[in-house]
């Protein structure tokens, strides 16, 4: 294994072990070295063509999306080691396209063009197969509303805090952590409010497997709307042949990162598959449809029985909210604008797609920092929002809570937990959304608190020092 490829796994994932505790759904072979890939869907390409892809639609949405110049985050978005030293990545931007290639000279190349509300999507022969549409809210402009359903707040209070806390600001802006944006919401305001690195208050920044958490929020919302329950097996087509034990896989178990799938991820104990044919991380380097190639899998774990991080899981739920907003007679992509978004204060969060337009929440997302202070206090109000209950009751403490299936505790439903006191200077009922490169939002119940940091991936490494060291000074002056 070259160990330039190490990087992936550091910069696009959360980084956590987990240990290998139960045995395997029989009659699956109980080693995870596959014999075969006959009964999945191999990942194909060579290790360049695959970094490529995932470089081409980075750049094109650090472009497009967040409005950023090409050429700093062309050094701040790349992982430094991606490619051997001896490959000089050129990359070229069509602003009439709206397209971004990279590739190396003599080698192959890749791109990714730009569609409106759908943000970039990897190029392919196929093209896309679906009608992009401009997604629209309902909200009078945010300037003109109180926060937290609009921007307008007290000017005096951050200025004032800006000095009182300028401790906590400078650790959370170390130079090598490569911070973007950086809140504090405390008893439902704004108590902190810094940007870094280029970026601005209005900015959608990249927020990588945090959508795994607003997969969990879309689901919760329909929970909360009668379509779906916690407890029940999943409806995915797929799965309901008889004798498919497939279809013993519930909602919850998805939720809690434990259906069972054979999806091999990087954090697998005893992985012997070479990392660029991970299932996990080949969603974000080709251009598929990503729920058919999720929920296409045989079992390796008996369902509820083992907790694996791996992108399966919510892309599945993904594939159930799909179809069950489709069912509804909504339009897909304008749906969580309507019944979540709008109802707590944000105008516009780029979820991007496949090539068939579906969300692909496990990590192409971007939202601004005060998107994701709003949907931390959604979870802080377990579930309510100005009176209304937009999350079943009881939801926020499923989320909260030890997976069973997970032989450490560090994992709830869609969200980690704050075990061992992760965060050090935090009470331990805290918990958070991560992603890739450092991005977080902490809601600390006890606390009334929520932490929002996003950041670039660059930064990476250096984020969970940064950030324990602004929270202990945090914690020191409240």
């Amino acid at each position: 294994m070259k160990p330039t490829y190490y990087l992936l796994i550091s910069l696009l994932l959360l980084s956590t072990s987990c240990k290998d505790s139960k045995p395997p759904y029989e009659p699956v072979p109980k080693s995870l070295e596959y014999q075969s890939w006959e009964d999945t869907q191999q990942p194909t390409g060579s290790p360049t063509y695959l970094a490529l892809g995932n470089y081409a639609k980075v750049l094109c949405s650090a472009v497009f999306v967040s409005g950023r110049e090409i050429d700093e985050a062309a050094v701040n978005s790349k992982m430094e080691l991606f490619f051997s030293e001896e490959q000089e990545i050129q990359y070229f931007l069509d602003e009439n396209e709206k397209r971004v290639k990279v590739g190396i000279e003599g080698d192959t190349s890749r791109s990714a063009t730009y569609y409106g509300d759908q943000g970039c999507i990897l190029d392919s022969k196929k093209g896309i197969q679906f009608s992009p549409i401009a997604v629209s809210s309902q909200l009078p402009p945010a300037e003109g509303m109180d926060w937290p359903m609009g921007d307008r707040i007290s000017q005096e209070i951050p200025r004032i805090n800006e000095e009182k806390y300028a401790e906590v600001l400078e650790k959370a802006f170390a130079p090598e952590a490569f911070t973007a944006a950086f809140l504090v919401v405390k008893d439902g305001n704004i108590l902190l409010e810094q940007y870094g690195n280029g970026a601005h208050k209005d900015m959608q920044l990249e927020s990588w497997s945090m959508g795994k958490s607003l997969t969990a929020t879309l689901i919760g919302r329909l929970m909360q709307m009668g379509e779906l329950k916690l407890d029940q097996k999943a409806p995915i087509a797929e799965w309901q042949k008889e004798g498919d034990p497939r279809g013993e896989i519930s909602i919850r178990q998805l939720l809690n990162m434990s259906s069972g799938l054979r999806f091999a991820a990087h954090r697998d104990p005893d992985r012997k598959i070479p990392l660029l044919e991970l299932p996990h991380l080949y969603i974000y380097m080709e251009a598929l449809d990503v729920f058919d190639f999720a929920v296409n899998r045989p079992l390796e774990y008996a369902p509820g029985s083992t907790g694996r991080y791996r992108n399966c899981d919510p892309l599945t739920l993904g594939k159930i909210v799909r179809e069950k907003v489709e069912a509804m007679g909504e339009n897909y992509h304008q749906w969580p604008q309507k019944e979540l978004f709008d109802k707590i204060g944000i105008r516009k969060q780029v979820m991007e797609t496949d090539i068939k337009g579906n969300f692909i929440l496990t990590g192409f997302d971007y939202g601004t920092g005060r998107n994701w202070a709003r949907m931390g206090m959604l979870y802080l109000n377990e579930g309510r929002w100005m009176g209304e209950r937009l999350l079943p009751e009881g939801f926020t403490d499923f989320v909260s809570t030890p997976a069973p299936g997970w032989e450490v505790p560090e994992y709830g439903g869609q969200f980690w937990l704050n075990e061992g006191n992760r965060w050090a200077s935090l009470p331990e009922d805290a918990y958070f959304m991560a992603g890739g490169g450092g991005q977080r939002v902490i809601i600390s119940p006890s606390d009334n608190m929520v932490i929002v940091r996003l950041g670039h991936s660059k930064g990476g490494p250096h984020v969970v020092e940064s950030m324990n060291a602004a929270i202990s000074a945090l914690m020191e002056k409240l």
